[in-house]
């Protein structure tokens, strides 16, 4: 499967669900209390996150999506606390707030990167707590590409199916991450996404991936669901889809560091990669990649864009060497990121000899990344005619990609490189030989977005067209 970094900045979704605020206590633990056998924590740094539905809608923030939020909050400081979170995070919030109930609050002690307490402030939500939900989402769903509803059986979930219906009269589609044992309260979702004990509670036990298969099959009909997401935990994602072969994906997670918060990963990814236009399938994969990046935080955590980018390119090889175009844009954006330069040269290097070594050694110079895009052998035929190349295409760009100065080798089929540097944008295009920077092919589209044009020398009495003439000559 091509996994590609979606336009998550055009993903505009709807987020509807119990919040909630994780705090967190860190301190050092050196001894046991003399009056109970506990330990005792010096506490010297607190912390607070939102944190349930709160956290989805983080996720889908930190991913550059625009994200509105809707859920309960009680009258006090832990609930001004989210809404400034929040509001600073560009989420888009309309909380209703309880003037009898509490913000749903989870405070972590932590020593060692270790946690040692958990204590939960709450009071459930009664129905008039979120009673203008269906107003609030009546008036947001239209200008939505997707609705989440984030149930943690905090009460302010109570009616689903109303939510579900609204949104599909509005033609969006609804996932849901649920929770509890009764699932026909999201009777006729789109997609669900329980864990693997929430999906063995309404089920029964699943000894292998056939009897997931078979279970999940019945859930999806019982509910009328196009989806059903299986997070795993270890054993990483299991898609279905009814009438559709299964897709079982293997956890990336290098290092399990916390799975505080992955649920809510997974959801906000695969919404945020939908409400973009990724496919089913590719959303999943994306919402894999995620889970495994934040899996190896603490504690409630997000995965931001550009990280999420970065595992995309390592998991499609693309950090350096030889690559698609579609690859070399991805790799080119997470460059941009991080604020480097890249610079641009072509040809056809043939043979590579010391002339294109110490002339591409100076075009890196240029900026921070280099990029060497190369004639197809169909073209070098058409500009050098009959016997040209002596190496394929395939040769070439090995041996590009082995100089340490050449950060990615790309191809490109047509007479000159115009489509391509209309795609890449390269902030510096270098030329070598006795050009006027005017003369550059490319030269016009790279200084119409801002881009500089050099020309640089090649090494003197050093050519492939004379190094082929002197093997023949011999």
């Amino acid at each position: 499967m091509h996994i590609t970094m979606p336009h998550f900045e055009n993903a505009r979704v709807l987020v509807v669900g119990d919040v909630m605020l994780d705090r967190y206590w860190h301190g050092m633990s050196t001894r046991i209390s003399p009056e109970a056998p506990v330990p005792v924590v010096n506490v010297n740094q607190t912390e607070d996150r939102p944190g349930g539905a709160a956290n989805v809608a983080l996720n889908m923030s930190a991913l550059g999506c625009r994200v509105s939020l809707v859920g309960v909050i009680g009258d006090d400081e832990a609930g001004q606390i989210l809404q400034r979170s929040l509001t600073a995070a560009k989420v888009r919030t309309d909380l209703q707030i309880s003037a009898t109930k509490p913000t749903v609050t989870k405070l972590r002690v932590i020593s060692h990167h270790q946690q040692l307490l958990r204590m939960d402030f709450e009071d459930k939500y009664a129905p008039e707590d979120s009673s203008d939900f269906i107003a609030k989402v009546s008036q947001l769903i239209a200008d939505v590409d997707v609705l989440v509803l984030s149930d943690y059986a905090k009460g302010s979930l109570h009616n689903c199916q109303a939510l579900i219906q609204l949104a599909h009269n509005a033609g969006v589609p609804v996932l849901v991450d649920p929770k509890g044992d009764d699932f026909t309260r999201y009777r006729g979702a789109d997609v669900i996404t329980p864990n693997f004990h929430e999906f063995e509670a309404i089920v029964g036990a699943c000894a292998s991936e056939e009897a997931i298969v078979a279970c999940g099959e019945t859930l999806m009909a019982g509910l009328e669901l196009q989806a059903l997401l299986v997070t795993r935990g270890e054993h990483g994602l299991s898609l279905l889809r009814p009438g559709q072969p299964e897709l079982h994906l293997p956890a990336r997670g290098r290092e399990v560091f916390d799975v505080t918060g992955a649920g809510d990963t997974v959801i906000a990814t695969l919404a945020a990669a939908l409400a973009s236009g990724q496919p089913l399938p590719e959303a999943t994969a994306l919402a894999n990649i995620a889970a495994g990046i934040v899996v190896g935080k603490l504690g409630t955590a997000i995965v931001s864009a550009a990280e999420l980018r970065r595992a995309i390119i390592a998991d499609q090889g693309a950090q350096s060497g030889v690559v698609t175009e579609e690859q070399l844009l991805l790799a080119i954006e997470d460059a941009r990121a991080a604020g480097e330069r890249v610079v641009f040269t072509n040809g056809c290097f043939d043979i590579i000899h010391a002339g294109h070594v110490g002339y591409l050694e100076e075009a890196r110079k240029q900026g921070d990344r280099l990029i060497v895009a190369v004639n197809s052998d169909a073209s070098i035929r058409k500009l050098k005619g009959t016997g040209r190349p002596i190496n394929p295409l395939d040769r070439r760009m090995a041996v590009l990609a082995g100089l340490e100065a050449v950060d990615w080798v790309v191809p490109f089929e047509e007479d000159t490189p115009e489509r391509l540097l209309r795609r890449v944008k390269p902030d510096v295009l270098v030329k070598g030989g006795d050009y006027r920077e005017d003369q550059v092919v490319g030269a016009s589209l790279v200084r119409a977005h801002g881009g500089d044009v050099r020309v640089l020398g090649f090494v003197e009495n050093c050519s492939t067209t004379s190094i082929v003439n002197k093997i023949l000559h011999r």
